[in-house]
């Protein structure tokens, strides 16, 4: 699918683009890519494996531009991505996809966009622009689950809280690192080493860089955020394991002395006092020890 970059984007002919020096958009599947290329004249010697793209990058070659894009899905951010891989040259913007987000993305670029793709910059601006507009919304819902997960601990409601934290923690990492590669992404296309883009053209990939980059600190700060929640859960978990430890204690603190008086007249001496007469005495001095140590509990406010 090849893409005019224009007011409006409009289905052209590659051949036609070619010759005339059009500047065209192109999107194409890892099975046509590299006829794609030939075609333009991009010659390209690595192996694409779309599969294998892992993470954010762009790079500077003699005669284009290469960057891989990996982009989370947010219903499975831990899980698959969408990747593609493109190819900028003083004309073309090649993006290579078999899932089809890419052409999905465009589409939304031609139905809500006024501008969209005056030149390459703007159409890159606009594409990245795209996928990148909903991920604010996605932090605050994870923010909004975060709190009630804090509202949660101080309810001392702490029953699987590992199985809830840990894998939101986790996808906030995953996001960190892709907001991070973003930012290292439009710094390169800032760079402009091959001269493709215009002065006006480079505020556009100043604004992604920023929009990544307030993306990238908002993460870390609900990392931090779920850094203290995980710590007001294991609190609550510790003063559980302490009340439970303090009751063990006081258990074992009042028949310990009992167990003694028990273990000392059941060996039956001969000579031992009170031997025949003295089941009365003993329970008495039974619950005299429990007395004493309930009183002694209380002074210490341990009950």
């Amino acid at each position: 699918m090849v893409y005019e970059l224009g007011d409006v984007l409009t289905e052209t002919d590659l051949e036609t683009a070619v010759t005339e020096g059009k500047s065209c958009a192109v999107l194409v599947s890892g099975r046509e890519y590299q006829d794609v290329l030939n075609r333009i004249g991009i010659l390209f010697e690595g192996e694409l494996n779309l599969s294998r793209i892992s993470f954010c990058k762009m790079e500077t070659q003699q005669e284009y531009l290469y960057g891989t894009l990996a982009i989370p899905r947010f219903l499975d951010i831990s899980g698959s991505r969408y990747r593609m891989c493109l190819f900028i040259t003083d004309q073309f913007v090649i993006i290579v996809d078999d899932s089809g987000f890419a052409s999905r993305v465009v589409e939304n670029i031609r139905m809500r966009k006024i501008h969209q793709g005056v030149n390459k910059g703007r159409f890159l601006f606009n594409f990245i622009s795209e996928f990148l507009e909903r991920d604010y919304e996605i932090l605050d819902g994870m923010e909004r689950t975060l709190m009630n997960m804090e509202e949660e601990a101080s309810r001392r409601d702490t029953e699987n809280y590992h199985e809830k934290l840990m894998p939101l923690r986790r996808e906030l990492l995953i996001l960190r690192s892709y907001y991070n590669e973003m930012v290292d992404f439009s710094k390169n296309l800032e760079d402009n080493e091959n001269g493709y883009f215009t002065k006006k053209q480079i505020p556009y990939f100043a604004t992604i860089e920023d929009r990544a980059e307030r993306l990238m600190n908002r993460t870390a700060q609900l990392l931090e955020y779920a850094g203290q929640v995980r710590d007001a859960y294991q609190s609550r978990l510790d003063a559980r394991q302490n009340r439970s430890m303090q009751f063990l204690t006081i258990i074992s603190t009042i028949f310990l002395p009992l167990t003694l008086i028990t273990s000392w007249y059941g060996m039956n001496f001969k000579d031992m006092p009170e031997l025949e007469n003295g089941y009365p005495g003993v329970i008495v001095l039974c619950i005299l020890v429990i007395v004493i140590c309930i009183w002694i509990f209380k002074i210490k406010k341990m009950l």
